[in-house]
């Protein structure tokens, strides 16, 4: 009888792994949905140095015991141009948000609000990167809903259209409450 190498073993182990990872992929509600490993736990710290004269939030302010958002996002980014008239809409109605330039340069950004308005109580940047790796960022724009307590109850990865205002942000806004 004919030995068995390990060599023709391992195909079939590999195919069978990846068959599972699919099929458990498949099981999710919405399969377009990025999961977050961070909702239902406390923010991670903030780390975002100013941006030029722009009120500059810190860790306290998320764990200041008010609902808010913090929002993710750059002028190079396509989607945040059109999230952001619903970013003024939510910040009319009096949500707070705080803003994270990611990875922008700072007069660019700058222009960017000059331009389109500034729905942010507040504003730091995140020019490295390195506050959107601890938060669990795939890209911009991104919106976290944070309770009082600095608990992260909703993250949404894309542009906030009506629809997804109405559908998922103000929905954990009202639980987050």
């Amino acid at each position: 009888m004919a030995k068995l190498s390990p060599l023709m073993i391992l195909p079939p182990v590999i195919f069978a792994g990846l068959a599972v990872l699919f099929y458990v992929g498949m099981l999710r509600e919405n399969p377009d949905e990025l999961p977050s490993a961070l909702e239902g736990k406390s923010a991670p710290a903030v780390q975002v140095t100013q941006l030029g004269d722009k009120k500059l939030f810190n860790d306290s302010d998320l764990r200041d015991g008010e609902v808010k958002l913090v929002n993710y996002w750059a002028s190079w980014c396509a989607p945040c141009r059109v999230e952001h008239p619903n970013l003024e809409e939510l910040a009319a109605q009096g949500v707070t948000i705080y803003g994270v330039n990611y990875k922008d340069k700072p007069a660019k950004a700058l222009k960017f609000l000059n331009d389109l308005g500034d729905p942010y109580t507040a504003i730091g940047a995140d020019s490295g990167g390195r506050m959107a790796l601890d938060w669990g960022v795939y890209g911009v724009p991104e919106t976290y809903v944070i309770d009082g307590k600095g608990k992260i109850i909703l993250r949404f990865a894309g542009p906030i259209t009506d629809r997804v205002m109405q559908n998922q942000i103000l929905p954990a806004i009202e639980k987050a409450r």
